[in-house]
């Protein structure tokens, strides 16, 4: 077979990769650069106009990115913590450890939407269970009606949901370990505790990157939990960018402004991302 022939086979995955990654890239910026809106619809080129007013005129974007960041660093950070924790826990011996497999698996099998429909009625101020119970204590919180009761509940959803996940690449990363350095370890009397700092955690950095990597990456996108839980409220005290993007293209109908906006929005995430990457590989890995 001529060489050259070769590329042929390729040219499947790539009409795919420029159907669902290029074109809809390359689109979002010429949709950027046009004015469309409910009342002129159409990709009339209009410059760098959205840009400015990005820039310049438009808080709400900014406020809802740094809202964003906060929530998804926040919901991440407590996801790795207490997915390795529980991973920790069922990779030793103890006792039921196929069942606690599953159990911890569960939050993640159930669909985002329905679970949150269910979390809102278990945070409702006056027929929730939550309340209810707290009642008794002489405390009823505005869970979501409060700005910062509202965050804390979206963080509280997030983690029930998403640890799961974290848990899974834990214990699979504990799993996929040598045995050497812990037999090591034990001939020289280290501690399960030193065990756990100079072998465990080390040799589980590299997987430890990746799956905080992953999770941001979805905790970026927060929208659905949003939605249904606080609809960005109240006010925007817990609009993110995701919402804010939203709200702007399909219930605005200002579909240039919100390509502008996820643009922007996409652009800064990878920036962040690599930045990220860096700092994890350099303080986890010690590089």
């Amino acid at each position: 077979m001529n060489f050259k022939h070769k590329y042929v086979f390729l040219l499947p995955g790539l009409i795919v990769l420029i159907g669902i990654l290029i074109f809809p890239i390359i689109f979002t910026v010429r949709l950027s650069l046009s004015g469309w809106n409910s009342f002129n619809p159409g990709l009339d080129f209009i410059g760098l106009k959205n840009y400015i007013r990005l820039f310049t005129d438009d808080p709400r974007f900014w406020q809802s990115f740094f809202r964003l960041s906060f929530l998804a660093i926040t919901t991440v950070f407590l996801q790795y913590i207490i997915g390795f924790a529980l991973a920790h826990m069922v990779w030793k011996d103890i006792k039921f450890k196929r069942f606690f497999r599953v159990l911890f698996l569960i939050p993640m099998m159930t669909t985002p939407v329905i679970m949150t429909v269910i979390w809102r009625t278990f945070f409702h101020e006056s027929l929730g269970p939550l309340n209810d119970f707290l009642s008794i204590f002489g405390v009823q919180p505005p869970w979501l009606s409060s700005p910062g009761l509202a965050k804390v509940s979206i963080i509280v959803v997030e983690v029930w949901q998403w640890t799961s996940f974290m848990f899974l690449l834990m214990l699979a990363g504990l799993l996929s370990l040598p045995k050497e350095p812990f037999l090591a370890a034990a001939v020289d009397g280290a501690s399960p505790f030193k065990k756990f700092i100079y072998v465990t955690f080390p040799l589980m950095a590299p997987i430890s990157i990746g799956a905080i990597i992953i999770r941001l990456i979805e905790a970026s996108k927060i929208m659905d939990t949003v939605f249904v839980l606080t609809s960005g409220g109240p006010g925007t005290s817990t609009e993110t960018s995701s919402f804010f993007i939203f709200i702007k293209g399909l219930r605005e109908f200002q579909m240039g402004y919100a390509a502008t906006a996820s643009f922007t929005y996409l652009i800064i995430m990878i920036i962040s991302l690599t930045i990220i990457v860096k700092v994890l590989t350099k303080v986890l890995m010690r590089e």
